[in-house]
Protein backbone atom coordinates (compact mmCIF):
# COMPACT_ATOMS: atom_id res chain seq x y z
CA UNK A 1 0.00 0.00 0.00
CA UNK A 2 2.81 2.43 0.88
CA UNK A 3 4.25 2.09 -2.61
CA UNK A 4 0.90 3.13 -4.09
CA UNK A 5 0.85 6.28 -1.98
CA UNK A 6 4.20 7.64 -3.15
CA UNK A 7 4.21 9.62 -6.38
CA UNK A 8 7.22 9.73 -8.72
CA UNK A 9 7.31 13.53 -8.49
CA UNK A 10 10.34 15.66 -8.96
CA UNK A 11 12.07 16.61 -5.72
CA UNK A 12 11.32 20.31 -6.17
CA UNK A 13 7.52 19.87 -6.10
CA UNK A 14 5.83 20.18 -2.71
CA UNK A 15 2.17 20.20 -3.80
CA UNK A 16 0.61 18.65 -6.88
CA UNK A 17 -3.12 18.63 -7.57
CA UNK A 18 -4.38 16.38 -10.37
CA UNK A 19 -7.88 16.46 -11.84
CA UNK A 20 -9.46 17.80 -8.65
CA UNK A 21 -13.24 18.11 -8.71
CA UNK A 22 -15.75 19.23 -6.12
CA UNK A 23 -19.40 19.05 -7.11
CA UNK A 24 -22.40 20.06 -5.02
CA UNK A 25 -25.91 18.75 -5.44
CA UNK A 26 -28.60 21.41 -5.25
CA UNK A 27 -32.35 21.41 -5.62
CA UNK A 28 -34.39 24.17 -7.15
CA UNK A 29 -36.97 25.83 -4.96
CA UNK A 30 -40.30 23.96 -5.00
CA UNK A 31 -38.79 21.22 -7.13
CA UNK A 32 -37.68 17.69 -6.36
CA UNK A 33 -35.19 17.64 -9.19
CA UNK A 34 -31.56 17.90 -8.21
CA UNK A 35 -28.76 19.33 -10.31
CA UNK A 36 -24.99 19.33 -9.94
CA UNK A 37 -22.95 22.50 -9.45
CA UNK A 38 -19.24 22.07 -10.31
CA UNK A 39 -17.42 24.37 -7.86
CA UNK A 40 -14.02 22.91 -8.81
CA UNK A 41 -13.90 21.19 -12.17
CA UNK A 42 -10.74 19.27 -13.08
CA UNK A 43 -8.04 21.50 -11.58
CA UNK A 44 -4.36 20.63 -12.10
CA UNK A 45 -1.65 22.66 -10.39
CA UNK A 46 1.81 22.30 -8.88
CA UNK A 47 3.77 24.42 -6.43
CA UNK A 48 7.54 24.12 -6.09
CA UNK A 49 9.11 24.20 -2.65
CA UNK A 50 9.89 27.66 -1.33
CA UNK A 51 7.88 29.47 -3.99
CA UNK A 52 4.57 31.31 -4.15
CA UNK A 53 1.72 30.48 -6.50
CA UNK A 54 -1.06 33.08 -6.66
CA UNK A 55 -4.48 31.66 -7.50
CA UNK A 56 -6.54 34.53 -8.87
CA UNK A 57 -10.21 34.65 -9.75
CA UNK A 58 -13.47 36.43 -9.16
CA UNK A 59 -15.83 35.59 -6.32
CA UNK A 60 -17.49 32.25 -7.02
CA UNK A 61 -14.70 30.97 -9.25
CA UNK A 62 -13.96 28.06 -6.90
CA UNK A 63 -10.75 29.34 -5.30
CA UNK A 64 -11.84 29.00 -1.68
CA UNK A 65 -13.48 25.63 -2.30
CA UNK A 66 -10.19 24.40 -3.71
CA UNK A 67 -8.37 25.66 -0.61
CA UNK A 68 -10.83 23.89 1.68
CA UNK A 69 -10.33 20.67 -0.28
CA UNK A 70 -6.56 20.92 0.12
CA UNK A 71 -6.84 20.99 3.92
CA UNK A 72 -9.69 18.44 3.92
CA UNK A 73 -12.33 20.81 5.26
CA UNK A 74 -14.19 19.67 2.14
CA UNK A 75 -13.93 16.20 0.64
CA UNK A 76 -13.20 16.32 -3.11
CA UNK A 77 -15.59 14.56 -5.46
CA UNK A 78 -12.67 13.24 -7.51
CA UNK A 79 -8.98 13.80 -8.19
CA UNK A 80 -5.67 13.56 -6.36
CA UNK A 81 -3.83 15.78 -3.87
CA UNK A 82 -0.13 14.92 -3.65
CA UNK A 83 1.85 16.55 -0.85
CA UNK A 84 5.56 15.81 -0.53
CA UNK A 85 5.13 12.64 -2.58
CA UNK A 86 2.07 11.29 -0.76
CA UNK A 87 -1.51 11.20 -2.00
CA UNK A 88 -3.42 12.75 0.90
CA UNK A 89 -6.71 11.24 -0.24
CA UNK A 90 -5.35 7.71 0.29
CA UNK A 91 -4.06 8.27 3.81
CA UNK A 92 -5.85 7.15 6.97
CA UNK A 93 -6.77 9.72 9.62
CA UNK A 94 -3.80 8.63 11.72
CA UNK A 95 -1.43 9.00 8.75
CA UNK A 96 -2.94 12.33 7.78
CA UNK A 97 -2.77 14.01 11.19
CA UNK A 98 0.99 14.85 11.26
CA UNK A 99 0.83 16.05 7.66
CA UNK A 100 -2.10 18.37 8.36
CA UNK A 101 0.13 20.32 10.74
CA UNK A 102 2.45 21.01 7.81
CA UNK A 103 -0.35 22.64 5.78
CA UNK A 104 -2.00 25.66 7.38
CA UNK A 105 -4.88 27.76 6.07
CA UNK A 106 -5.13 31.48 6.92
CA UNK A 107 -8.53 33.03 6.27
CA UNK A 108 -9.56 36.48 5.06
CA UNK A 109 -11.14 37.62 8.32
CA UNK A 110 -8.95 36.85 11.34
CA UNK A 111 -11.62 38.32 13.64
CA UNK A 112 -13.97 35.49 12.64
CA UNK A 113 -11.26 32.82 12.77
CA UNK A 114 -9.81 33.80 16.17
CA UNK A 115 -11.65 33.44 19.47
CA UNK A 116 -11.98 37.03 20.77
CA UNK A 117 -12.12 35.83 24.39
CA UNK A 118 -8.71 34.18 24.24
CA UNK A 119 -5.55 36.15 24.86
CA UNK A 120 -3.03 36.62 22.08
CA UNK A 121 -0.70 34.03 23.59
CA UNK A 122 -3.51 31.50 24.07
CA UNK A 123 -4.44 31.87 20.40
CA UNK A 124 -0.88 31.33 19.19
CA UNK A 125 -0.19 28.24 21.32
CA UNK A 126 -3.62 26.59 20.92
CA UNK A 127 -2.46 24.32 18.04
CA UNK A 128 0.42 23.09 20.22
CA UNK A 129 -2.02 22.37 23.05
CA UNK A 130 -4.38 20.45 20.75
CA UNK A 131 -1.49 18.38 19.40
CA UNK A 132 -0.16 17.79 22.92
CA UNK A 133 3.23 19.28 22.13
CA UNK A 134 5.56 20.54 24.85
CA UNK A 135 5.05 21.53 28.46
CA UNK A 136 3.10 24.62 29.44
CA UNK A 137 6.34 26.54 29.87
CA UNK A 138 7.69 25.35 26.51
CA UNK A 139 4.47 26.35 24.76
CA UNK A 140 4.57 29.79 26.37
CA UNK A 141 8.18 30.35 25.32
CA UNK A 142 7.42 29.27 21.77
CA UNK A 143 4.30 31.42 21.63
CA UNK A 144 6.19 34.52 22.77
CA UNK A 145 8.95 33.83 20.24
CA UNK A 146 6.39 33.51 17.44
CA UNK A 147 4.68 36.74 18.45
CA UNK A 148 8.02 38.51 18.31
CA UNK A 149 8.75 36.91 14.93
CA UNK A 150 5.61 38.42 13.39
CA UNK A 151 6.15 41.84 14.97
CA UNK A 152 3.89 41.63 18.02
CA UNK A 153 5.29 42.79 21.36
CA UNK A 154 5.58 40.22 24.14
CA UNK A 155 3.83 42.59 26.57
CA UNK A 156 0.70 42.17 24.45
CA UNK A 157 0.59 38.44 25.16
CA UNK A 158 -2.19 38.66 27.76
CA UNK A 159 -4.39 41.04 25.78
CA UNK A 160 -7.61 39.54 24.34
CA UNK A 161 -7.74 39.26 20.56
CA UNK A 162 -10.70 41.65 20.41
CA UNK A 163 -8.40 44.54 21.40
CA UNK A 164 -6.09 44.12 18.39
CA UNK A 165 -6.39 45.95 15.08
CA UNK A 166 -7.11 44.13 11.83
CA UNK A 167 -3.45 44.05 10.85
CA UNK A 168 -2.41 42.86 14.30
CA UNK A 169 -5.03 40.10 14.23
CA UNK A 170 -3.69 38.94 10.87
CA UNK A 171 -0.21 38.81 12.39
CA UNK A 172 -1.68 36.74 15.22
CA UNK A 173 -3.23 34.38 12.66
CA UNK A 174 0.15 34.00 10.96
CA UNK A 175 1.91 33.34 14.28
CA UNK A 176 -0.71 30.72 15.13
CA UNK A 177 -0.26 29.08 11.71
CA UNK A 178 3.51 28.93 12.27
CA UNK A 179 3.17 27.19 15.66
CA UNK A 180 3.23 23.69 14.15
CA UNK A 181 6.15 24.56 11.84
CA UNK A 182 4.24 24.23 8.56
CA UNK A 183 5.86 23.99 5.17
CA UNK A 184 2.86 25.18 3.16
CA UNK A 185 0.69 28.20 4.00
CA UNK A 186 -2.57 28.70 2.13
CA UNK A 187 -3.60 32.36 2.35
CA UNK A 188 -7.26 32.63 1.37
CA UNK A 189 -7.90 36.34 0.69
CA UNK A 190 -5.74 36.96 3.76
CA UNK A 191 -4.85 40.53 2.73
CA UNK A 192 -8.12 41.66 1.16
CA UNK A 193 -9.70 43.25 4.24
CA UNK A 194 -6.59 45.25 5.22
CA UNK A 195 -5.72 48.80 4.21
CA UNK A 196 -2.85 49.36 1.79
CA UNK A 197 -0.17 50.20 4.34
CA UNK A 198 -0.99 47.12 6.44
CA UNK A 199 -1.09 44.96 3.30
CA UNK A 200 2.46 46.07 2.50
CA UNK A 201 3.62 45.23 6.02
CA UNK A 202 2.09 41.75 5.88
CA UNK A 203 3.55 41.08 2.42
CA UNK A 204 7.01 42.04 3.68
CA UNK A 205 6.52 39.76 6.70
CA UNK A 206 5.51 36.86 4.44
CA UNK A 207 8.54 37.43 2.21
CA UNK A 208 10.85 37.51 5.24
CA UNK A 209 9.36 34.28 6.61
CA UNK A 210 9.68 32.62 3.23
CA UNK A 211 13.34 33.62 2.98
CA UNK A 212 14.20 32.50 6.52
CA UNK A 213 12.08 29.35 6.73
CA UNK A 214 11.77 28.19 3.13
CA UNK A 215 7.97 28.37 3.29
CA UNK A 216 5.77 27.63 0.31
CA UNK A 217 2.67 29.78 -0.27
CA UNK A 218 -0.59 29.35 -2.12
CA UNK A 219 -1.90 32.92 -2.19
CA UNK A 220 -5.59 33.06 -3.10
CA UNK A 221 -7.03 36.42 -4.12
CA UNK A 222 -9.45 38.23 -6.40
CA UNK A 223 -7.16 41.29 -6.45
CA UNK A 224 -4.14 41.45 -8.73
CA UNK A 225 -2.70 44.62 -7.20
CA UNK A 226 -0.27 42.82 -4.84
CA UNK A 227 0.30 39.65 -6.81
CA UNK A 228 3.37 40.93 -8.63
CA UNK A 229 5.07 41.70 -5.32
CA UNK A 230 4.46 38.31 -3.73
CA UNK A 231 4.01 35.59 -6.35
CA UNK A 232 6.48 33.70 -8.51
CA UNK A 233 3.70 32.26 -10.66
CA UNK A 234 0.03 33.07 -11.20
CA UNK A 235 -2.83 30.73 -12.07
CA UNK A 236 -6.16 32.25 -13.10
CA UNK A 237 -9.36 30.43 -12.16
CA UNK A 238 -12.75 30.87 -13.78
CA UNK A 239 -15.89 28.80 -13.20
CA UNK A 240 -13.99 26.10 -11.37
CA UNK A 241 -11.19 25.70 -13.93
CA UNK A 242 -7.65 27.01 -14.41
CA UNK A 243 -7.75 29.02 -17.62
CA UNK A 244 -4.19 30.40 -17.64
CA UNK A 245 -0.91 29.98 -15.78
CA UNK A 246 2.44 31.71 -16.23
CA UNK A 247 5.23 33.42 -14.32
CA UNK A 248 3.97 36.51 -12.51
CA UNK A 249 5.80 39.09 -14.69
CA UNK A 250 4.81 37.30 -17.92
CA UNK A 251 1.14 36.95 -17.05
CA UNK A 252 0.77 40.52 -15.77
CA UNK A 253 2.50 42.01 -18.82
CA UNK A 254 1.14 39.66 -21.49
CA UNK A 255 -2.13 38.02 -20.37
CA UNK A 256 -3.41 35.56 -22.97
CA UNK A 257 -6.88 34.49 -21.85
CA UNK A 258 -9.76 36.96 -22.16
CA UNK A 259 -10.68 36.55 -18.50
CA UNK A 260 -7.09 37.24 -17.44
CA UNK A 261 -6.96 40.36 -19.62
CA UNK A 262 -10.15 41.61 -17.97
CA UNK A 263 -8.72 41.05 -14.47
CA UNK A 264 -5.49 42.85 -15.36
CA UNK A 265 -7.34 45.74 -17.00
CA UNK A 266 -9.49 46.18 -13.88
CA UNK A 267 -6.48 47.13 -11.75
CA UNK A 268 -5.47 50.79 -12.25
CA UNK A 269 -1.74 51.39 -12.71
CA UNK A 270 -0.89 47.76 -12.06
CA UNK A 271 2.79 47.42 -11.15
CA UNK A 272 4.57 44.33 -12.41
CA UNK A 273 7.39 44.19 -9.91
CA UNK A 274 9.21 41.04 -8.98
CA UNK A 275 8.65 39.54 -5.52
CA UNK A 276 10.23 41.43 -2.62
CA UNK A 277 9.84 44.97 -3.94
CA UNK A 278 6.80 46.15 -1.98
CA UNK A 279 7.29 49.34 0.02
CA UNK A 280 6.21 49.43 3.69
Amino acid sequence: MAAEQTSPEVASTLLRVKGLRKFYEQRRWLSRRRFVVPAVDGVDLTIARGTTLALVGESGSGKSTLARCLVRLEEPTAGEIWYDGKNLLLLSRAELRPIQGQIQLIFQDPAAALNPRLTALEIVVEPLLVQGRGTRRERRERGLALMEKVGLLSQWAERPAAEFSGGQRQRLAIARALALEPRLLILDEALSALDLSVQAQIVNLLLELQASRGLTYLYITHDLSLVGHLADEIAVMQRGRIVERASAPELLRHPQHAHTRALVAAVPRLETLTPGQVAP
